[in-house]
Formats: C-alpha cells, sequence, structure tokens
C-alpha cells in the first residue's frame, strides 16, 4: 500500500464525501418542470450557464479547451508567472464553491425567497481567501468538496446527447431499440473523453512526468494544489520525531527536525472531476440508481489503486477510474 491505512480511508472518504455531494449539486440545477421563487434549480448562477450545442460539436470543444488550459497552464509555468497562475486559480476556486453551496441552499430552503445565490458569495468569499492565500489543510480539502461538484454543473450539460444525432450520421436508428446501444449513445461523448484523458493521463505520468512537475510547482511555487493534499509522518519518520524531541541540546535537536521527510498524500483534481461528470451525466440520462452503481464502482477502483500501489512511485489514476466507470454502467444495464 502506497500510504498508511488511516491515510488511504481519509481518501477514499473524501472522494465518496465529493461524489455524493456532487450528486446532490447536480440534481439541484437538473431542469425541472416546476421552479422556486427564483428559478435557480435549473439555471446555473453567475453566467455559467452553458450553451445548448450539438454532442458531437460539444464533445470537440471540451477537449480543444482542455488541451487550450493544459498549454497556458504550463506555458505559464515556464516563464514563472505565479501571480497570474493563482489570480486563475482563485477565479475558478470562488465561482464553482458560490455555485455548489447555492445549489446546497436550494436543496435546505427549497422554498426561500431570499436570493441564495448572493449568500453563496458571500460564503465563497472567506472559504476562497483562506485556501488560496492561507494554505489551510483542513480548509482546502473541505473547499475541493465543492470546487469539483461546481466544475461539473457546468460540463454536465454539454456533454448529454439526448438528440442521438450522431447514431443518424451512422444510420444506426434501427439499433436504437437495443437497450445498450440505446444506452451508450446517451453518454457517449464523455466515454470518449475519459477515454482521452486517460491516455493524456498515461503519458503525463509514466512518460514525460508532467504530472510530478505540475504537482511539484503548484505545492512550492504557487503555494496551491488542485486536488486532496494529505501531509503526514509515517511510521518511521515519527519514531525520529520522538526521539529529536528528547534531545535536550536545541541546536542538535534543530539538527535532527531537518531529517524528518513528511509524506504526502495526493489526489488529482481531475481524478475526482471527471468520475463525477461520468455519474452526473449517467444520472441526468438513466436515473439515481445507475449514478449510485457507477460512483460505487469507481470508488471501489480508487481503493483498489491506492491498496495496491507502491510507495515512492506515482501511477495515472484515470485509467483505473475510467475502468470503474464503464464497467459499473455495463453492470447497471443489468439492473
Amino acid at each position: 500500500m502506497k500510504h498508511e491505512v488511516k491515510v488511504t480511508a481519509v481518501i477514499i472518504l473524501m472522494f465518496i464525501l465529493t461524489q455524493a455531494l456532487g450528486l446532490v449539486v447536480i440534481d439541484a440545477y437538473a431542469p425541472k418542470t416546476s421552479f422556486t421563487p427564483t428559478g435557480s434549480n435549473a439555471t446555473i448562477p453567475y453566467g455559467m450557464q452553458p450553451p445548448e450545442a450539438p454532442a458531437e460539436i460539444s464533445l470537440g470543444s471540451i477537449a480543444i479547451s482542455l488541451v487550450i488550459a493544459i498549454f497556458i497552464f504550463f506555458l505559464l509555468m515556464k516563464i514563472k508567472a505565479k501571480s497570474l497562475i493563482k489570480v486563475w486559480f482563485t477565479v475558478v476556486v470562488f465561482l464553482t464553491i458560490a455555485i455548489a453551496l447555492n445549489a446546497v441552499m436550494i436543496k435546505l430552503f427549497p422554498e426561500s425567497s431570499v436570493r441564495l445565490d448572493t449568500i453563496a458569495v458571500i460564503l465563497a468569499v472567506p472559504l476562497t481567501f483562506y485556501k488560496i492565500f492561507r494554505r489551510n489543510m483542513i480548509v482546502h480539502n473541505a473547499t475541493e468538496l465543492l470546487i469539483y461538484p461546481g466544475l461539473a454543473v457546468i460540463f454536465i450539460p454539454i456533454l448529454i446527447d439526448n438528440t442521438y444525432r450522431l447514431a443518424g450520421l451512422w444510420e444506426l436508428q434501427n439499433f436504437l431499440t437495443i437497450p445498450l446501444i440505446a444506452s451508450f449513445f446517451k453518454i457517449w461523448p464523455i466515454i470518449i473523453l475519459l477515454i482521452l484523458i486517460s491516455i493524456y493521463d498515461i503519458y503525463a505520468v509514466w512518460k514525460s512526468s508532467l504530472m510530478a512537475k505540475l504537482a511539484k510547482f503548484q505545492i512550492q511555487k504557487v503555494g496551491v494544489f488542485t486536488g486532496f493534499l494529505i501531509p503526514y509522518l509515517p511510521k518511521k519518520e515519527r519514531i525520529l520525531l520522538d526521539k529529536a524531541r528528547k534531545i535536550k541540546t536545541k541546536r542538535a535537536q534543530t539538527k535532527a527536525l531537518r531529517k524528518i521527510k513528511i509524506s504526502l498524500a495526493l489526489l488529482g483534481g481531475g481524478d475526482v472531476a471527471f468520475p463525477l461528470i461520468f455519474a452526473g451525466v449517467v444520472y441526468r440520462s438513466s436515473g439515481l440508481v445507475p449514478a449510485i452503481i457507477v460512483m460505487a464502482g469507481t470508488t471501489i477502483s480508487l481503493a483498489l489503486l491506492l491498496s495496491f500501489s507502491r510507495k515512492g512511485k506515482m501511477y495515472p489514476a484515470m485509467p483505473y477510474l475510467t475502468a470503474g466507470c464503464v464497467i459499473a454502467w455495463l453492470l447497471s444495464l443489468l439492473i
């Protein structure tokens, strides 16, 4: 196991909480036949409602946007534009937290006539400030639970294919009576997107070490990290710490403390966001039970990856999570 059992359990728990909260947020913004007084249960606030577009065009747009975003980020990293990167993070974090908080309040206070989106903004300001500028681990991980549901609701409407237009292009209309094919054409954009991201993840982790460089730059230079981050002392280092505390000479104690190495348990933001987007698309197209099965499948695949991974090695999580998503989705068709 790459990390200690307790640390691994915390990462899995945070992953589960994000998926569950994401389902709440996704449902809050799902189109309804009836509306609350503010109408916010079907419209993403702050001008973030995505435009309607054919699924095949939307998929290409998302893929190109991701490539451009990655290129821009690495360019900014290359020229060491730390301030600009921090501004970028601040804007994204603030908007996604506000979107998620607004959805949670819609669920908690469905009959409220108060501007819940305004309250969400007020709450998002201090959370964003402490996350970006104070580097508190509790605040960091707690806000991560909100960020990915906020991102997911922006991308899910773009990826949902309710028109079966691609089936028309391939002249497969007659085959849409077969449940498996019909289900595939509801969610094919996100499946293809996950496959592409998995291929990139394999290259970035095992071939080019881009992910390691990206994580190191974020943590050491920018002071932020997109994903769950848990610093901890392994058992061996805790023993050294106890010994260092018993040293009476301050200089010798300081020298001993410097030798202690803190380990980091990381789970990248994309490894949390994309499985949630997949589950959200399944939820919007097939219902609650298939979405829960998908979430269970991705959680199991993450737990297996963390259990069998080795210390000191980096692994591309997306191929395993994608496999968990697709296998769980196929199992959901049997119910």
